[in-house]
């Protein structure tokens, strides 16, 4: 992961589980696009425990991290995004360590990345999910017509995120770790 970039772009998810797969399937994509070279894209479907060592091992830390992944939220539509700014806050230990057993048994998740992340501090200042609607978990290689249609507008979603940290349309909101365990973000 050593690079002198100061943006990561990490993909999180499993693979085989259509739209789900969001993150990993577009991944080849997303290291094609011409802004990809001033960003440090990173397939990141491997324990967050190996992370956090990967990332207090870097000489030089990211100053920004953008995590692209699918979750299952209530009152979206599938192929809906959200991004959500990272603002700290742990939840209580008792939740740490469920995150903390799920990441060893080898659960893939976004919002276990960035609790465990936080607990150990390795997150810059600016670190944010793009979340995708998923619908419903099923297997499948490829993407759902109503997400595929829509993968134009994530890229250029994505770009302006990890190149200026901002969002088109302002549809950034807050994420804490004490709310994140909470299955109603909307």
């Amino acid at each position: 992961m050593e690079s002198n970039k100061t943006t990561l772009l990490g993909t999180v998810g499993y693979h085989l589980l259509s739209n789900h797969s969001i993150g990993p399937m577009l991944y080849e994509t997303l290291i094609e696009q011409p802004w990809a070279s001033q960003v440090d894209v990173q397939e990141m479907n491997w324990g967050p425990i190996a992370i956090v060592q990967q990332f207090e091992s870097l000489l030089e830390s990211y100053r920004r991290v953008v995590f692209f992944c699918a979750i299952e939220r209530p009152n979206r539509n599938i192929g809906d995004f959200d991004i959500y700014r990272w603002g700290g806050q742990l939840p209580s230990e008792e939740d740490i360590q469920a995150c903390i057993g799920d990441a060893v048994t080898g659960v893939i998740s976004a919002e276990n990345l960035l609790i465990i992340g936080e607990y150990f501090r390795i997150w810059p200042d600016e670190v944010f999910l793009f979340d995708v609607e998923p619908g419903p978990e099923k297997p499948g290689i490829s993407l759902d017509i109503e997400v595929g249609v829509r993968v134009p507008e994530y890229l250029k979603q994505l770009e302006v995120l990890c190149l200026k940290g901002s969002t088109i349309q302002g549809r950034n909101n807050w994420i804490y770790g004490d709310q994140i365990m909470e299955k109603n973000l909307s």
